[in-house]
Formats: structure tokens, sequence, C-alpha cells
């Protein structure tokens, strides 16, 4: 769990660059209909449009990326831009040799195999970026002190950790070969399997498509439903015009459940974990979550709410995604009928409206007040019975340490008296810091004298294990770290 929490906080810097982007892509797609529905684009009205589509879309579209390179920064000892590079090498030996060209080279007859082709063709996805990202800061933190023969000095220390990953990273990928097109087609068939129960086969694929969100996994699911894998092709048939009557299933049921939970299920849910959040953390819980609240709503981009509590609280993202299923199976009977080409936001909502297949689309406003109060009740019981780690209530935010003022300033002399304080370099393993704290491992816990560390003027000192020491410093942490980690080199 701890790691999860861990890997959820990493994921924190590259989820803070994507709410303004899914905004400027609302926007854009208001201004420029034609960037979603086709047509030609003139007019400078239009043209803003299309350049705001564009810019939103070049962080949204390349998301996996940024989780790369976050995850490999993130989860580094130090924060080590070297795990960022290594990441960088995982991701691009993983994508490269699963590749849908490179795969059907060395397996011809994949290519007659339409869903094993299709699992190749959406290898790049989060939760490779995800992995990549584990993959490139593990072998930092292993090897990042590695010494090789005279005759490889070169590549000993940080130099061989891309290399160590880039090793690791080909074992990965032939697991993978196998692995993942058997996952993805397992899928396929789950989809085949429900897709003839009509409501109820619907909540179960809205569920499912939340749920595998975070590995990436969801397209097989959409495929089956949205497009004409096994002869449904959901989304194609609204957006072509067409009515139920063309087809043999209630056309849009399998896309209408996802506008009231992304259009106000999740701002309920963000202003539970808003009210949640500790006093001192409000102000970064509001930035993150209403942020992302408002790229949902506007234009359906769940992710940067959904990994900004998903690896912190992953019991919680399961109740999420069974609040879809739920919803949608209401959303289906009731006969609420809505499409999109992007993601269920209000700007699809307003121009699928028109659309002949749309029906009672009035309803999205009982329906969304229903999912705003029950997403806001489920996620406040859920936060505050089980004490869940959502954003603003990690465990190092218990007081308000950005008040802190060190009693000295000159940080090389405080980082030396908390060397001291915690028994020398030698029984130091591991320097961090976050915003407010010097965290660092210690290997015998016998040895640290906190009266000597608080004589530094630091504020307190807490041992959250035995071979763990943190030190509250203020906000001028980062300067103390700089020296401390100078002076245990």
């Amino acid at each position: 769990m701890k790691y999860l929490q861990k890997l959820g906080k990493a994921l924190m810097l590259p989820v803070a660059c994507l709410p303004i982007c899914g905004i400027l892509m609302g926007i854009g797609y208001l201004l420029c209909p034609a960037s979603m529905q086709g047509g030609d684009i003139t007019g400078f009205g239009p043209l803003v449009g299309i350049f705001l589509v564009k810019a939103g879309g070049a962080l949204i579209d390349n998301m996996a990326l940024l989780f790369v390179i976050g995850v490999g920064v993130g989860m580094s000892e130090d924060n080590d831009g070297t795990g960022g590079l290594a990441a960088l090498a995982s991701w691009l030996m993983i994508t490269t040799l699963l590749s849908t060209g490179f795969v059907t080279t060395l397996f011809p007859s994949i290519a007659d195999n339409v869903d094993k082709t299709l699992a190749f063709d959406k290898i790049a996805n989060p939760f490779i970026g995800i992995l990549a990202g584990v993959i490139g800061s593990t072998c930092y933190n292993k090897f990042k002190n590695t010494k090789l023969p005279d005759w490889l000095s070169f590549f000993s220390g940080k130099r061989c950790v891309a290399i160590v990953a880039g090793v690791v990273s080909i074992v990965v990928s032939v697991v993978l070969l196998f692995v993942w097109p058997i996952l993805f087609g397992l899928l396929i068939s789950v989809g085949k399997g429900i897709a003839g129960m009509g409501a109820i086969g619907a909540g179960i694929y809205a569920f499912l498509n939340r749920l595998l969100i975070p590995t990436g996994l969801h397209h097989a699911l959409n495929n089956v439903f949205w497009f004409d894998t096994i002869g449904l092709g959901d989304l194609t048939h609204f957006w072509a015009g067409e009515t139920s009557a063309d087809v043999n299933w209630s056309l849009g049921m399998y896309m209408s459940g996802f506008f009231p939970c992304m259009m106000f299920g999740i701002p309920g849910a963000a202003l539970a974990m808003i009210q949640c959040a500790k006093d001192n953390k409000k102000k970064v819980a509001i930035g993150l979550v209403a942020s992302a609240a408002l790229c949902a709503f506007v234009c359906g981009v769940t992710e940067p709410f959904e990994f900004g509590f998903m690896f912190l609280a992953p019991g919680l993202y399961v109740v999420y995604a069974l609040l879809y299923g739920i919803f949608t199976v209401i959303t289906t009977l009731v006969g609420f009928r809505a499409g999109f080409s992007f993601s269920a936001g209000a700007t699809d909502l307003l121009f699928s409206a028109s659309l002949p297949a749309a029906q009672r689309t009035v309803l999205i406003i009982p329906l969304g007040i229903a999912a705003f109060i029950v997403f806001y009740v489920v996620f406040r019981f859920a936060i505050t019975k089980f004490d869940l780690k959502t954003p603003g209530r990690e465990d190092d935010d218990d007081t308000d340490e950005t008040k802190v003022t060190l009693a000295n300033n000159d940080y090389t002399e405080v980082a030396k008296v908390i060397l001291e304080g915690v028994g020398g370099k030698e029984n130091v393993t591991s320097i961090d810091n976050c915003i407010t704290r010097l965290r660092l491992e210690i290997k015998d816990y016998t040895a640290v004298d906190e009266k000597k560390i608080k004589s530094a003027g630091v504020a307190g000192v807490i041992r959250p294990g035995k071979n763990a020491v943190q030190v509250v410093v203020g906000t001028k942490v980062q300067f103390v770290a700089d020296e401390f980690k100078k002076l245990c080199k």
C-alpha cells in the first residue's frame, strides 16, 4: 500500500499538467465544432478553436509519456533526473519492440488476427508509461552506485542505469509479447459476452471501462462497444445520424451513462475531497481536484481526477468505477441518450443533442443532480470512515509546516548539526525531502540524538519507523537537503 501511495504522489506532477489542457480542448471544440464533427475550418473563431484543441491535445494525447518521466523522476531517490532518463529509455524500448509493425514482422500470423493486432496498436498507453517509469526509477535506486572494472569504468554509477533499464525492458517486452494480447483478447471476449445483457450489460461495461483505465486495457472493451469490432459500433452509428431503428440495440446506451458521472459525479467527488482535506492542504486540494473536475465537466477528460487518487486510495477507485456502472444502468433504463466523439463532457452533450439518436437529453439535469449528490456522499463517507489518503490528506500533512521558520539561516551549519544528530554520514542510507521535511533512512536508530537535531533550530523530529527519520525544516528544506547531501558525499 505504501508503494502505491508513493506511486500516487509521483503521478501528481504529470497529472497537474492535464486539467488546463482539457479545458483548452473544451473551449476549442466550442469555437470549432468542425474539429469534432468534421467539415471545413474557416473564420477567425474556428481557427482559434482548432489551435486550442491541438495545444491541449499535445499533452492529453501524450499523457503516457508524461507518466514515464513523472514516475521515473518522482520514484527515484533524490528525485534524480537519471531515473527519468532511464524511464524514457525503457518506454522507447518497450513501445518499439511491441509496436504492431515490429511484432507482425516477428510473427506474420498476428497480422491476420484483428484482436491481437488491435492489442499492439494500443501498446503506447498509460499503463506502459507507468511501468516504464517504475523500471527506470527502480534501476536508478538499485544501480546508481554500481562500480564496474576499470576498463568499463566510464559506465559506472549513474551512467549504467539507463543501460540496465534497457536490458530489463527487453525482458519485460518478451513477457508482454505473449501476455498482452491474451489479456486484450480476454477482455474482448468478456465484452462480447455482456453485449446482449441490455442495461445490466451496459452497466458492467461502464464499470470495467473505468476499472481498467490505469492499465490501458479499457481500449479492448471500447472497441467492442463503440466501434464495429463485433457488429455494434455504438459511437460510429450514433454520429452517422442513425437511430435505434437502424440497429438491434438502443443506440447510445453504451455512452449515455458516462455523462452524468463525468459532468456532475466527478465535481461531487471533488467537493468531498476538498472538504475532507486537512486545513493546511485545502488550497493544494482545490488546485488539483477542482481544476480536474472542471476539466471533466467541460470536455470529459477525467484522467487528471482519476490518476490524482487511484493509487493513493485504490479501494475508493473501485467504488468510483462501480458508481459508473450503477448510473449507466439507471441512465439506460430511463431513456436518456447522448453520444460523444471525444468524451462525455458538456461540449459533446451539446453537439450530440441535435443528432437523431439523442433522446430525452433534458434528463441530464435530474440525473446530474443525483450523480453529484451520490458521488459526494459516497466519497465523503469513504474518505472519513476509512481515513483514505486522498489529495490533501497525506500522512505528512498533520501540521502547517509551511510556516516553520529556521532559527539559523546558515544552511550548511544546520545540515551539519542534523547530520551529527542522526549519527553521521555512515549511519545515513538515503536522503530525500518533501515540501517541508528532510526525509532520511538510517542504519542504526539508537544512534539518533533528537535533542541534537532540534538544536539546529528545526521545528521537530518524527520517527515513523526504526530506520526512518523525518526532520521538520519548513519551506527552506531544499537548501538544507542540498547541503546535507554534500556533507554525506
